[in-house]
């Protein structure tokens, strides 16, 4: 049995859209790297089955991302996650900077887990406008709301964040020292 040019060029796509899909939804997932690959997984099977519907319409990219998230959302209304119970202390933390395969550097621990607090809607639209590095219009395409939604909850999980992060040390006001300016 030959395989089908289809077969070829979703291969293709998985081959370089793979370790960015789930660099995605590492972050999405606030570190789960068991549950990033089990969403990438479900998004490509969901992807090869639409792929002449998602080529045809030339969005193969958007149509991942947005499938990526609505199986992330779509994970998070599980019962079973609901009946999950929230500790004060973590049972388990990683030893350091958690490395993604986004090929960018490591994301912080804390990062990680000042996102786990977000809503999972606010936290995808944080994680699609600076992490995965959308536009406002892309991000709102991938969540299937209004630009303004995406805006107003990326506004929103960002002061979220800055009340659960560590604050950085100030920046001085004079770029070197000894600078007079």
């Amino acid at each position: 049995m030959r395989p089908k040019a289809r077969d070829a060029e979703f291969e293709d796509f998985v081959r370089r859209r793979r370790s960015h899909l789930l660099g995605t939804a590492v972050v999405l997932t606030a570190g789960d790297h068991h549950l990033a690959e089990d969403l990438v997984q479900g998004v490509l099977v969901r992807l090869y089955l639409a792929w002449g519907r998602a080529t045809r319409r030339g969005g193969v990219d958007a149509y991942a991302r947005r499938a990526l998230v609505n199986a992330f959302i779509d994970h998070r209304r599980r019962p079973s996650v609901a009946r999950e119970t929230v500790t004060a202390e973590l049972p388990d933390r990683p030893a350091g900077p958690v490395s993604l395969p986004l090929g960018e550097d490591a994301v912080d621990a804390d990062l990680l887990a000042a996102l786990r607090a977000l809503p999972a809607r606010m936290r995808a639209a944080v994680v699609l406008r600076h992490v995965a590095d959308l536009s406002v219009e892309d991000a709102a395409d991938a969540l299937g709301c209004s630009p303004g939604t995406v805006k107003s909850q990326t506004a929103r999980g960002l002061a979220k964040l800055r009340e659960l992060l560590p604050q950085a040390a100030p920046i001085p006001a004079t770029p070197y020292p000894g600078d007079p300016s």
